[in-house]
């Protein structure tokens, strides 16, 4: 008989412990008791054909009735007479609910995060209310935690590393282990206009509450000899920070970007030219270089769904960049290494020509085969070097 027993009443208890809502009140102060369990017993027809049956399951409804508190309800049965049956299961206080499930040491040291919090930070008691379990599982490090708040709490936009943060057990590491949690205990505590709300999610953490991030850097080579930007004549690979680099203004003509490490690195010598590589998605290593708007920008990703996305952003930012090698020929050229893209981007790239959004719709509806992808790295290098000679006027390849 699938009639409620004692284990599924604890088992109704423990969804609402499991859910936060036993710890929350404990901070809300609502009142969450008496409250009536789920109860299902036996009809009447069933108390007539299986009455062993149901004195039985009276019995161990009754031997767990500690913690609960069964109402019962009179049956006048013209065969069996009148019986005490159960109709509602109620807990009727927070304690006896804790008991039920025994959760009392969880109880006790939550209520000690209660009592902490609202020492140091009571701003910080919704947050609780809300989490409650997470709470319970930073339990260790929750008084840290708190000594963190209450320092950016005192020095807003404080305009330091992380690593210059000095409090006792509180590291660089452990603020970036818990910069998430971090986050959502700021954003309660700290003024608004000491939170710049343009920044969001673990890596705008630091500057979302004004600390100094680590410099966006920027990797590139001259491909022009005669150019060298450092008194030597070696390859000139070069990183530098996003600042540094929007101020150089190269005497340059041609700016290539490619997504690629090897093919970075074996980009062939151009007059006038440079090549930097990439990061995929996002520019805002190259926004600040105002002077990459006066240069031919050619860039030079893989043949498909994804490339042609990232091609589309970069001209959000450089309207007159043109695309590299990811053009219909050269992929039709390549089909015995074509590849198989595993989560095409289907989009609306307002951003690509004619040509360009013609190829993409046909990779995105799968006209040349499922998923098809060609990785720039499997581009003939010859092929790029043609391409260098015959495709750009004003390119000239150096020891050619």
């Amino acid at each position: 008989m699938k009639w409620t027993t004692p284990a599924d009443l604890k088992a109704q208890v423990r969804r609402l412990w499991d859910r936060g809502l036993l710890l929350s009140v404990m901070v809300s102060g609502e009142e969450g008791f008496p409250r009536r369990l789920t109860l299902k017993g036996p009809n009447s027809r069933q108390l007539s054909d299986s009455f062993a049956e149901v004195r039985s399951w009276i019995g161990r409804l009754t031997a767990g009735s500690g913690t609960y508190r069964i109402e019962w309800r009179r049956i006048n049965h013209p065969v069996l007479g009148g019986n005490d049956i159960p109709c509602a299961i109620w807990v009727d206080t927070l304690a006896d609910a804790i008991e039920l499930i025994d959760k009392g040491r969880c109880v006790g040291t939550f209520r000690t995060l209660v009592a902490l919090t609202s020492q140091q930070q009571p701003e910080l008691l919704p947050w609780l209310a809300r989490r409650p379990l997470k709470a319970l599982e930073l339990e260790a490090v929750w008084p840290q935690l708190l000594n963190v708040v209450a320092w950016l709490r005192k020095n807003p936009r404080p305009g330091i590393y992380l690593r210059q943060i000095d409090l006792p057990g509180v590291h660089s590491k452990f603020i970036e282990e818990y910069r998430g949690i971090l986050t959502e205990l700021f954003d309660l505590v700290v003024p608004e206009d000491a939170i710049d709300a343009r920044f969001s999610g673990s890596g705008g953490f630091c500057r979302r509450y004004g600390f100094l991030d680590k410099p966006v850097r920027v990797r590139f080579r001259l491909l022009d000899p005669d150019l060298p930007l450092l008194p030597t004549r070696s390859d000139q690979d070069l990183v530098v920070t996003q600042a540094a680099f929007a101020d150089l203004d190269l005497p340059i003509s041609t700016v290539f970007i490619t997504e690629n490490e090897i093919n970075f690195l074996a980009f062939p010598q151009v007059a006038g030219s440079m090549v930097i590589f990439g990061g995929g998605y996002g520019f805002a290593n190259l926004v600040a270089a105002s002077w990459l708007q006066r240069k031919h920008i050619h860039y030079w990703g893989d043949i498909d769904t994804h490339g042609f996305a990232i091609l589309h952003q970069l001209r959000r930012q450089f309207p007159h960049a043109e695309s590299l090698l990811m053009d219909r020929s050269t992929l039709m050229a390549h089909q015995p290494v074509w590849g198989t893209e595993a989560q095409p981007k289907i989009a609306n790239l307002s951003g690509l020509n004619q040509d360009e959004n013609s190829l993409y719709q046909e990779l995105c509806t799968n006209t040349l085969g499922s998923s098809v992808r060609l990785e720039q790295e499997k581009i003939g290098y010859q092929w790029l070097i043609e391409r260098l000679r015959q495709g750009f006027g004003h390119l000239v390849p150096c020891n050619s």
